[in-house]
C-alpha cells in the first residue's frame, strides 16, 4: 500500500506538490502496536521498497530502521500512545529525522558542499512533508491503530 500511496498521491493533498510521507504515516502505528524489532524490519523493508522505486543514490533503510525500532520501544515501554497531538508530534519528528537525513546524504555525496538552490529545495521540501505529515497523522494513525490493535493482542 505504502508505494501505491507514495506514486498516486492526488496533488491537491500535498502542499505546493509535495505530498505527505506515507511510510511515517504506516510505520508509526505499526510499530506503536507490533513493537521494536517487528517495527524496524518492517521499517528496513519498507526502506528497500521505497529505494527500488528511485535511482538517486539515497536510501531511506536507515532512517526507516531507526524510527521502526524508536516508536516499537515507545509502544511498549511507555504508556500507550493515545492523543491525537501525540501521534501528530512523533509523525512530524519521524518525517523532519527521514528528510534530515537524506540531505545529510547528499551533503555526504556532494563532499561537504551543497549548492544553495539544492539547499533551499531540500530545506522546502522537508518543511512541506513534514507539515502536511504532521497534519494528516492524527486522523490517518488513529484510525489504524484501532484497526491493529483490535487484531494483535496486547
Amino acid at each position: 500500500m505504502v508505494p501505491m500511496a507514495t506514486l498516486a498521491t492526488p496533488p491537491w493533498l500535498g502542499l505546493d506538490g509535495i505530498p505527505p510521507c506515507w511510510v511515517v504515516l504506516w510505520l508509526l502505528p505499526w510499530a506503536l502496536v507490533d513493537g521494536p524489532i517487528s517495527g524496524a524490519l518492517a521499517g528496513a523493508a519498507l526502506g528497500l521498497v521505497l529505494d527500488g522505486l528511485t535511482s538517486d543514490g539515497l536510501t531511506l533503510v536507515p532512517a526507516l530502521l531507526g524510527l521502526g525500532w524508536w516508536w516499537g520501544r515507545i509502544g511498549r515501554r511507555a504508556s500507550p500512545v493515545q492523543r491525537s497531538f501525540n501521534l501528530g508530534l512523533l509523525a512530524l519528528l519521524g518525517t523532519a529525522m527521514l528528510g534530515l537525513t537524506l540531505l545529510l546524504q547528499l551533503l555526504i555525496a556532494g563532499g561537504g558542499v551543497l549548492e544553495p538552490s539544492l539547499w533551499a529545495w531540500g530545506l522546502h521540501t522537508l518543511a512541506c512533508q513534514t507539515l502536511v505529515t504532521g497534519v494528516l497523522a492524527p486522523m490517518l494513525v488513529s484510525l489504524q491503530m484501532l484497526f491493529w490493535r483490535r487484531r494483535v493482542p496486547i
